[in-house]
């Protein structure tokens, strides 16, 4: 089966474009309910993840739309962010569902923690317009958990600040490393199963071609 890539292109900036209007909207109500702290707001790892996905997801679409595919780069950040969605999806579902705080807004919430990841893993998997990725490149997915549990751990310890009640130093440091290596696993393994998954070609996505002004460069 084939389909257009312009087609993928738009449900793409569809998914982005939704997901971006869930976090400004989750931002602006939360701002006219009390006041609001932006870097405590932009740093769950929810909302960044999101955003990240999102971001790779519309920049995959537009260089498509412009005739262009997506460089070896940018198919490994939408791997790794891809693999960040999922354990969003597992994290919120298995070990927040139900507790005071987080997205008050019930349709941002089901879009931020459910219909996206969902959409981010099904992109992945049905849409083969990527390269199968290298496992060399594996460890590349840790990266922004790591730099994003560290940043973490140093705010709980000086200001108090914590995203996640499970990462709060009051716990005990034991059960909050213990957590951040729980993330650590998770992270590591959801990024291998998008790894393996990237060797998949369900669903052929049709060529990229450039557009008619670019065409006639080429051929001047």
């Amino acid at each position: 089966m084939t389909v257009p890539a312009p087609s993928v292109a738009v449900l793409r900036l569809f998914a982005a474009g939704l997901t971006g209007v869930a976090v400004t909207a989750t931002f602006l109500s939360t701002a006219a309910r009390t006041t609001i702290n932006p870097v405590n707001f932009f740093g769950f790892f929810t909302i960044q993840s999101n955003l990240l996905a999102a971001a790779a997801l519309a920049l995959t679409a537009a260089l498509c739309l412009l005739g262009r595919p997506a460089p070896a780069w940018l198919q490994l950040a939408r791997a790794a962010t891809t693999g960040y969605m999922i354990v969003v999806g597992l994290v919120y579902n298995t070990l927040l569902t139900g507790l005071a705080g987080g997205v008050e807004l019930p349709w941002a919430n089901t879009v931020l923690h459910v219909l996206f990841p969902l959409y981010c893993l099904l992109d992945w998997v049905l849409f083969a317009d990527r390269a199968p990725q290298p496992w060399r490149r594996l460890w590349v997915v840790l990266i922004y958990p790591v730099l994003w549990c560290a940043v973490v751990l140093v705010r709980g310890a000086t200001d108090g600040w914590v995203p996640y009640p499970f990462l709060n130093p009051a716990t005990g440091y034991g059960s909050v490393f213990g957590y951040v290596l729980l993330i650590a696993v998770t992270v590591i393994v959801a990024g291998a199963a998008v790894f393996g998954l990237s060797r998949l070609r369900p669903v052929t996505v049709g060529p990229v071609t450039a557009r008619p002004a670019e065409q006639a460069t080429t051929r001047g």
